[in-house]
């Protein structure tokens, strides 16, 4: 007989730390339908329930609670994300399974998951925000509940979370178009610790959600610094921006494939200035040579060895600006930056996009943007 791997065999290593894999929001509900659905049918009680996952390991969860009535019985499983920083850990999630007397499965969601309001999330709108793979798993540990005990009869699954609504608010949700609470996720139905492969998923997800919805153009920021200087400084609508965080080179390939027609790209110059040395992910682990880059661009400028010297000697690159500053050389190295991040993104784009870039630092707010800005600028005003 083959011997399945389980969840405490599985981890990964990351700067030398020994990281363990969790599970999903999805596997948890479908191991809370398969549950009650069992001390339905059987009339028993279980302490725990096995789960076979998309990704082939074998979960063996912990029933945490259960509720019977004459029809329905309802049972909880508590969600663990092994070492990945999900603020979904240690929440129960429940599923409420009954009999009724039409034929055939029926799932929804009640209180605490999400309900879908705009298109592009690959549920219908109004629907309950569980994805597909978890309403696959859900229905298929049901079903295989009443075959195994032949029941014919029609059975309703309800999946709630009662801090559903709490936790959404730390969640991109309703930038998303998702209300009322959380997402019941997961494709593989396992967390993987700190899954570049999420992040990317999720930013893909939106960007797709925005161009469902019309839209044709699409604001970026690595994040909260540029989120704060669309807000404050540009009056931009920060509602429409999409936060790419490290992910540059994805993002542009995404709204390619999404078949966008142009993108704004606004940050702050110690992130972006990346891009303009051809540096497409931005997390310092990937690359850094932000001093490099500002001081090869300063020497275009017209700076003096002493002073690009300087440069590569400084700390953060706000301390660099103050140098260029000085020497007056500050606008026209920003200016040669700007078009070098320009000319990366449409170079990786194909030059299927229209590109704006807008760099600004904390201490000295704009530093320059591409010619394009204003036209890019108006799609993302605020609508009064």
């Amino acid at each position: 007989m083959e011997q399945r791997k389980k969840l405490e065999d599985f981890y990964i290593i990351k700067n030398g730390k020994k990281l363990h894999y969790g599970y999903t929001t999805g596997s948890c509900a479908a191991a809370a339908a398969k549950a009650a659905a069992l001390m339905l049918l059987t009339g028993e009680e279980i302490s725990n329930v096995e789960l076979l996952t998309p990704k082939g390991i074998l979960l063996d969860l912990k029933v945490c609670q259960m509720r019977r009535e004459a029809d329905n019985v309802t049972c909880a499983i508590k969600k663990y994300a092994g070492d990945d920083p999900d603020v979904t850990d240690g929440i129960l999630i429940f599923a409420n399974v009954k009999k009724t007397k039409k034929t055939g499965i029926e799932l929804d969601g009640g209180v605490g998951v999400g309900r879908i309001t705009k298109k592009g999330l690959g549920q219908p709108i109004g629907s309950a925000a569980i994805n597909k793979v978890p309403r696959k798993m859900i229905l298929e540990a049901v079903e295989m509940i009443c075959n195994e005990y032949d029941y014919e009869g029609g059975i309703k699954i309800r999946i709630e979370v009662p801090k559903g609504v709490e936790i959404a608010r730390k969640t991109f949700n309703k930038r998303l178009g998702i209300e009322g609470g959380i997402s019941i996720l997961g494709t593989t139905g396992i967390v993987v610790p700190m899954s570049e492969e999420a992040l990317i998923k999720s930013i893909e997800m939106e960007i797709k959600m925005r161009i469902e919805n019309g839209a044709k153009y699409l604001l970026f920021t690595p994040g909260n610094y540029g989120e704060n200087f669309l807000k404050e400084e540009l009056e931009l609508d920060v509602e429409q921006n999409i936060k790419c965080s490290n992910f540059i080179g994805e993002a542009v390939d995404m709204a390619v494939n999404l078949e966008a027609r142009g993108l704004l790209l606004v940050g702050h110059v110690g992130k972006l200035i990346k891009v303009a040395g051809g540096i497409m992910n931005t997390h310092s682990r990937c690359a850094d040579s932000r001093m490099e880059i500002l001081g090869a661009n300063a020497i275009k400028a017209g700076a003096s060895l002493e002073t690009v010297k300087e440069i590569l000697d400084a700390v953060t690159t706000e301390q660099g600006l103050q140098i260029l500053q000085h020497e007056k050389l500050l606008e026209k190295t920003m200016g040669y930056i700007v078009e070098k991040i320009e000319f990366y993104i449409k170079n990786r784009s194909y030059g299927q996009l229209e590109i704006g870039v807008i760099l600004f630092s904390n201490e000295l707010g704009l530093l320059g943007q591409s010619e394009s800005v204003c036209y890019l600028k108006d799609m993302f005003r605020y609508r009064r």
